[in-house]
């Protein structure tokens, strides 16, 4: 069974950290356990987004290359307490 994305974003063109952060700030705005998919050429971005989601309790669902644009399946985690509180 496949989830459908909540959201979809073509950040084709932006280099790094733009992608991380666009989707980090995507995330923010959605519900744990919903979709993002994200387009992506920046080749940074193979590293960063697994990386990015291990740290912030998300999930990376999928990761797969398609005629030179980097497509990513991340699915939104718990929210975390601040370490600053």
């Amino acid at each position: 069974m496949t989830t459908a994305p909540a959201l979809s974003l073509d950040l084709r063109g932006l280099l790094c950290p733009l992608p991380v952060l666009r989707l980090a700030k995507a995330l923010r705005g959605l519900p744990e356990g919903a979709v993002v998919e994200m387009q992506a050429t920046d080749r940074a971005s193979w590293i960063d987004v697994p990386h990015f989601c291990a740290q912030s309790g998300h999930s990376l669902v999928a990761a797969r290359e398609v005629a030179g644009v980097l497509i990513y399946t991340v699915a939104r985690g718990p929210d975390r307490p601040d370490p600053e509180s």
